[in-house]
């Protein structure tokens, strides 16, 4: 039978090798009906040539199509010889300037980390080599198949788009030129007729259903041939195939490992040759036997002559991308025939079809088509536009096709949204013109459709298919991101509507994120099932450097940050509609002043980790005060709907919980728990979480009394009663025998006041503090070397990266450290330089324990080492920005010196009270802090502004009766001498000499520079000057009042600043040099 079938073959290959290809072209140009005719001839021949056994013979069957049906296609298109033709055509051409180089899977690509716009935009090595671009930082990658060079692209790189190949050819081009100038017109009629024929009919054949039947290509004779023809999936294993074909097929192992390579690499391959019974029967065996678990293997069993046509079909678009790259014309009309709409209307254009049909072609037919458009459509500068469109219309329902399909996504068309949304020019055009930004977050939440009661998404009982899809979902994510990555330089009104559109979707994305995966503190019994957190975690992950892109988009144009800014609120305000909803409400009073909040325990209610709305918001605040746009129109702000109650509340309760976390207090809610605080903290992370919630509780701080602040939060970590009643604290020490809740508290209230301290010493972010990106990058290298000495890898790891993957390490790096060269084993090393010591914070808010541990460790012996004393003060800071300038009055405000002065107390009477060394350790450091901030404002003191930061004094005084406790000075004081804190003696000693030189300081400067002793003369009249720190009001208005005598003025035509907001009397702006005036209203006492 195979030696008949040998012979059969045999003898049609030599009749079909004296077929003439000029003659069969000759024919097709006298033909009234072109496509008829050459669909007569493909129904003919392919079946004859392709699939005439069970082993395709792939070099005969390339020999054969050559001859018979790609030849005279050529001859046809070139009217003489191909082989005479297209020389003609490649040197008549005017070659593009792109390069456009496919890779292929594992080639090597470059990327220009200093001119790259974004880290997708790669060269290939030739292109790379004779470019600017090898002098330069790069990185080196291989490719995972799929891109093309973007060498030639202007867009892509901020300099030198041009290798010394494609340079040449930039003179010559004229970007705007119609390439069909440069063939002849009867070419381009030509070009139109068999490309129209032959594109079409590798369209039809490729996305054809039907197993028994062909579109317009009904052979005379049909033959009663079959394959079984097996797909491949992501399912089934390799072991599963192999055993699998070995009972179905009744083949060899080493046959069966051979069909299932050839399944995995080009996504389909034929197992049994036959009649159709014969072919049923396999394909019922090989479902039967991998049905069990899973879904089935697909398998089909097809006629051969469809296999035959598809076959060619294949070859046939491969054609026509090598035939394209002789001239840009030919790849003009190419393009042209594959956009252009066909008789149904929307969707029916060629490229539509194949796109749409994307899912369900095997990887093989993807990656050839997918290579096709590459070198057509996304090389001609104009059709790449129309491309995009047509890409961005069916963005959703390509993406609805991807989460069906089980196929990687770098076999999916979807994934050449890379190739088109990281062009700028494109995603800003896609942007106006098909709201894609919308389109792709609405997409997202579609296919997220697990929400609970409250509308948050839910993660908790996701079935496999349900995690299947979020894993595929969150390539959309990417595709925003790509959007983003590109900021626009100038704004259109349509652009900022767009632009505000999509951020309206994106908050209500991140509205079904705020308050999701609710967890309640376990108590008696442990957690029986650890809860599932990694999806809402991975979901938060992927989405932090899209909501730190939206924030650097939102900042380029006043405009839309004010509207943005407005838009975060009223969703925060609707999230936070039901916050006191069954909530009762307390009055809170401690050192003459009360503040009305809610009963809330963290150890006792549902609580949160997931707070993107309140972090967004935090950072468009931070941003109102970075573009001056707080200072420039706060009539257009909405800063008097703010609540700073509600505001700082949920991260306030997120931060309690991080610190009950580590007193031991969730034990019981098993390592989900842990492992959610660890990413919260993480450098993958941290940028949305945790710093947010600090900006968060900065900002609060700013607008509210920082009495009021500091009573709620000691509510919050469920300290109040401690600090609010005298002596409850050695009453509880000698009444309470539980060690584990002594320890639990004591632990809190070093987390309390380990958080005061980053809420007044963390402001090296620009806006909330008056410095710049390079300040705070300096920052972070500064103290991960103060651990210990580190390679380039271990910073880089430990350093946040920015959409670009960059850091920002090596522009300062040479700057903070100097490197020590490896010896003959090991590594180089960066180590700190001695200068950058004094800039060493203790409690610096990335450190983990372990790290502050060490650093600390670290430190002191340097410190030893250099026969200095061991004490760690903490490092000058610099100023605040206006917007949080009154937050540094935390430091002096009577709850703080009340917190300061009782555990001060505790340490002196060290035997009756439970307290720690690590508790005094931080209220040392934040006293520190105060006198910083003290001698700074007295070293800065100018003839405009009075110093209302009076900390040496407040710290001076003893405290009222009944108590009459000394005061926080004496109390340091007789600490110095005590034998049980020697540790901490050098830091007292340090704290005390700064008081003694603030001190120097005071009795220097002008005797009036303190705004005290009038304004008690004025609360004795009766009357008392009040500032409206939101009304600006002009100069001319002020000046009336100024007849007037303000307390602190002492005669001086000054202002002072205010204790409330810390606002002086004028503030210049970098604007404009006019000065915006604060109102002082006198009025009576209340």
């Amino acid at each position: 039978m195979a030696a008949e079938l040998e012979a059969e073959v045999q003898a049609i290959d030599r009749s079909l090798m004296e077929c003439s290809a000029e003659e069969i072209a000759v024919k097709w140009l006298q033909a009234s009906d072109l496509q008829k005719e050459v669909y007569q001839h493909l129904a003919y021949y392919v079946p004859k040539i392709y699939c005439r056994g069970p082993n395709p013979a792939p070099q005969r069957e390339d020999m054969l199509a050559q001859q018979v049906l790609l030849g005279p296609m050529e001859w046809y298109l070139c009217g003489e010889d191909p082989a005479f033709g297209f020389p003609k055509l490649e040197q008549a051409n005017k070659p593009s300037h792109l390069c456009g180089r496919v890779f292929k899977v594992g080639e090597p690509t470059y990327s220009c980390r200093d001119c790259a716009v974004d880290p997708t935009c790669v060269l290939c090595m030739e292109c790379f080599l004779g470019s600017i671009h090898r002098e330069h930082r790069y990185r080196m990658t291989t490719s995972g198949g799929g891109g093309f060079c973007d060498c030639g692209d202007t867009e892509a790189w901020k300099e030198g788009p041009y290798c010394q190949k494609h340079e040449l050819n930039t003179s010559e081009t004229a970007e705007e030129e119609d390439p069909l100038v440069h063939l002849p017109e009867d070419m381009v009629a030509r070009a139109y007729n068999i490309f129209a024929i032959t594109f079409k009919y590798a369209v039809d054949i490729l996305t054809w259903e039907k197993e028994n039947e062909l579109p317009g290509l009904e052979m005379s004779e049909k033959s009663d041939t079959y394959y079984c023809m097996l797909f491949n999936d992501e399912v089934h294993t390799y072991e599963q195939v192999i055993y699998t074909l070995q009972k179905a097929v009744n083949c060899t192992q080493k046959e069966a490992i051979g069909f299932a390579t050839t399944v995995d690499r080009d996504g389909r391959r034929s197992v049994r040759y036959g009649d159709f019974q014969y072919c049923d029967q396999a394909k019922s065996v090989i479902v039967r036997n991998t049905s069990r678990q899973t879904k089935p293997l697909k398998v089909q069993v097809m006629h051969s002559s469809i296999v035959a046509h598809q076959s060619f079909g294949l070859k046939l678009l491969t054609w026509l991308g090598s035939v394209i790259g002789y001239s840009d014309g030919l790849r003009r009309i190419l393009c042209q025939v594959g956009l252009q709409e066909g008789p149904d209307g929307d969707n029916s254009s060629l490229v539509d079809k194949l796109m749409l049909y994307d899912s369900k072609l095997w990887k093989g037919a993807r990656n050839v088509y997918h290579q096709l458009f590459m070198s057509s459509l996304l090389m001609d500068l104009k059709y790449k536009k129309l491309f995009a469109i047509r890409f961005a219309r069916n963005y959703e329902r390509l993406q609805s096709d991807f989460m069906k399909d089980d196929h990687d996504r770098e076999f999916s068309i979807a994934d050449l949204s890379i190739q088109i949304f990281t062009v700028p020019s494109l995603a800003r055009m896609l942007i106006t013109e098909e709201n894609l930004m919308t389109t792709i977050i609405k997409t997202f939440m579609d296919h997220l459709r697990h929400r609970d009661i409250q509308g948050r998404f839910q993660f908790e009982r996701y079935t496999a298919l349900q995690a299947f899809k979020f894993r595929r979902v969150q390539s959309l994510i990417l595709d925003l991101k790509y959007v983003l990555i590109s900021k626009p330089t100038e704004w259109s009104d349509t652009l900022r509507q767009k632009f505000l559109e999509g951020f309206d979707a994106f908050l209500e994305l991140l509205k079904c994120m705020q308050g999701m995966d609710p967890i309640t503190r376990q108590v008696g019994q442990h957690i029986e099932m650890e809860p599932e957190w990694e999806a809402a975690f991975t979901l938060q992950m992927k989405l932090t450097l899209v909501i730190s892109m939206m924030q650097d988009w939102c900042a380029l144009d006043e405009k839309v940050l004010i509207e943005a800014y407005k838009k975060c609120l009223t969703v925060l305000m609707q999230c936070h509609s039901g916050f006191t909803d069954g909530e009762q409400p307390i009055v809170l009073s401690m050192c003459g002043h009360s503040v009305e909040t809610i009963r809330y325990c963290v150890s006792q209610e549902k609580v949160s980790i997931h707070l993107p709305v309140s972090r967004l918001l935090a950072g468009l605040h931070v941003l109102l005060s970075k573009t001056e746009v707080a200072y420039k129109f706060p009539e257009l702000l909405p800063l008097s709907e703010l609540s700073p109650p509600m505001l700082i509340e949920h991260p306030l309760r997120c931060l309690v919980l991080c610190a009950q976390v580590h007193a031991g207090m969730w034990r019981r809610n098993g390592f989900s728990l842990v492992n959610q605080i660890y990413y919260y903290h993480n450098v993958k992370c941290r940028r949305e979480m945790f710093d947010k919630d600090i900006v968060m509780l900065q900002t609060g701080v700013s607008m509210m009394d920082p009495n009021h602040f500091l009573m709620i939060m000691l509510s919050r970590f469920e300290l109040y009663q401690i600090f609010s009643t005298p002596d409850y604290g050695k009453r509880f020490s000698t009444e309470n025998t539980n060690k584990d809740v002594v320890q639990q508290n004591n632990t809190l209230i070093e987390e309390m006041l380990y958080l005061i301290i980053m809420i007044v010493g963390e402001r090296f972010s620009p806006g909330i503090g008056q410095v710049n990106a390079t300040d705070e990058i300096k920052r972070e290298i500064i103290h991960q070397l103060s651990i210990r000495p580190m390679a380039h890898s271990e910073l880089v790891k430990a350093l946040p990266e920015d959409e670009n993957r960059e850091t920002g390490m090596e522009s300062v790096i040479e700057e903070v450290a100097c490197f020590k060269k490896p010896g003959l084993t090991g590594r180089g090393l960066y180590e700190l330089k001695p200068e950058c010591a004094r800039n060493f914070n203790l409690y610096f808010y990335h450190f983990s324990r372990a790290e502050q541990s060490k650093a600390e460790e670290a430190q002191r012996k340097l410190r030893r080492q250099n026969r200095e004393d061991t004490a760690l003060p903490p490092p000058a800071l610099p100023p605040f920005c206006p917007l949080f300038a009154s937050l540094v009055n935390i430091l002096q405000s009577d709850v703080m010196l009340c917190i300061m002065g009782t555990i001060l107390q505790w340490a002196v009477e060290h035997n009756g009270y439970a307290w720690s060394e690590s508790m005094l350790q931080r209220v040392l450091h934040l006293l520190g802090m105060a006198l910083q901030e003290e001698k700074q404002h007295l070293e800065n003191l100018s003839e405009e502004n009075v110093v209302t930061f009076t900390f040496t004094q407040k710290i001076s005084r003893p405290g009222e009766a009944p108590n009459n406790s000394p005061s926080i000075l004496a109390m340091l004081e007789t600490l110095q001498n005590a034998p049980h804190l020697e540790v901490h003696k050098d830091m007292i000693r340090w704290i005390l000499k700064t008081f003694n030189a603030i001190k120097k300081l005071r009795e220097s400067s002008s005797p009036s520079s303190v705004a005290e002793t009038e304004g008690t003369i004025m609360e004795e009249q009766g009357l008392t000057w009040q500032h409206d720190c939101r009304v600006p009001v002009t100069k001319t208005r002020l000046r009336g009042r100024g007849k007037l005598r303000l307390p602190g003025c002492a005669g001086r035509k000054s202002w002072p600043r205010c204790p409330r907001c810390s606002g002086t009397s004028s503030m210049r702006t970098k604007s404009s040099s006019s000065r915006l005036w604060r109102s002082w209203i006198l009025r009576p006492l209340e």
